[in-house]
């Protein structure tokens, strides 16, 4: 079943790298359990597997602390198996838990699967749709471009399980107003968000007949200005990586936020004017997130990916926490 936890000014954390070890994302979980902060979340990693991670860190003390995943590829799970390792997070953390899903780039998914997906719309209509009803627990009987699927899973009791989508662009987020509890998205500035994101998955929710669109939840790169600190280095640093991806890319100038690959300096500027990364005191930037809660995001993840490259984790952990307690 569904759950709608609704807005809190209180920001989640986001763990914005591969760890080679669980223990590499401790002090993550630990900020999230002294500081309050809402969630705990991890993202797609090659590296070491996000759901055993997580399952580590609750066997390790860190239980009682909500997780999301931000977000699963597709192609790398059956919506059976995607499944049941979200509800089995739900079941050792004994909390609500976000299981994020996305198509992953053409390239990867044709590496997997043979070929990309033609439709990646219905691709993940079609998935989440399926990890859904498997969550409800209900029978399903699909047989569909992307996957097959005739059974349902045993009986557990366990905390919700949210089932969210990742959105850039407002196809995908109409699919995602049509099927999914909570839409994840990644660096959309607060205008684009309020005026083209927020509003299509509001067409979507209608369009199927639902009686609320999906949570929004939005991971924001974040940074606190230092003495000596370089914002703009640390801006390109968290973000030069999604930069060179075409689909981000596209998403941002749709979002009028000037990138230009011969200046790094004046996107670094873009970046930071835009509010895609987010910087100043601690008090700027709980101000600053207030832009995005006022643009539709009922959620939104410190990504301090910027920090954590140029200086470490613990001056990522730092500014995540005086942020928190800002917001607080």
């Amino acid at each position: 079943m569904s759950v709608n936890t609704g807005k809190s000014t209180t920001p989640a954390v986001l763990y914005p790298l591969q760890p080679d070890h669980p223990d590499l994302v401790t002090p993550f979980a630990a900020l999230v359990q002294r500081s309050g902060a809402r969630r705990l979340w991890l993202c797609q990693s090659f590296k070491a597997e996000p759901h055993q991670v997580l399952a580590y860190l609750a066997g390790a003390g860190y239980g009682d602390v909500s997780v999301g995943t931000s977000v699963g590829v597709m192609p790398l799970r059956h919506p059976y198996e995607a499944a049941h390792q979200a509800r089995s997070l739900a079941l050792l953390t004994g909390r609500p838990v976000v299981a994020g899903f996305g198509i992953g780039t053409p390239d990867f998914v044709a590496a997997l699967t043979g070929s990309p997906y033609k439709s990646p719309r219905t691709a993940v209509r079609d998935y989440l749709t399926s990890v859904r009803a498997l969550l409800d627990g209900e029978a399903v009987d699909h047989d569909g471009p992307y996957h097959r699927l005739d059974a349902r899973l045993l009986p557990l009791d366990h905390e919700p399980v949210e089932v969210g989508a990742g959105v850039l662009r407002a196809g995908m987020a109409r699919t995602a107003g049509e099927v999914a509890d909570v839409a994840i998205t990644w660096m959309t500035p607060p205008a684009y968000l309020r005026d083209v994101l927020v509003p299509a998955l509001q067409e979507g929710a209608d369009a199927a007949g639902r009686p609320a669109r999906p949570r929004v939840a939005t991971a924001v790169h974040v940074a606190v200005a230092r003495p000596g600190r370089d914002l703009r280095r640390t801006a390109l640093a968290g973000a030069g990586e999604h930069l060179k991806g075409p689909h981000y890319a596209d998403m941002l100038r749709r979002a009028g936020v000037p990138l230009d690959p011969a200046d790094p300096s004046a996107t670094a500027t873009a970046l930071l004017d835009h509010s895609v990364v987010v910087t100043g005191t601690p008090e700027e930037i709980a101000e600053r997130l207030a832009e995005y809660r006022g643009s539709g995001v009922d959620e939104v993840m410190l990504n301090p990916a910027g920090v954590m490259l140029t200086e470490g984790v613990h001056a990522a952990v730092e500014d995540m926490e005086e942020i928190i307690a800002a917001c607080g």
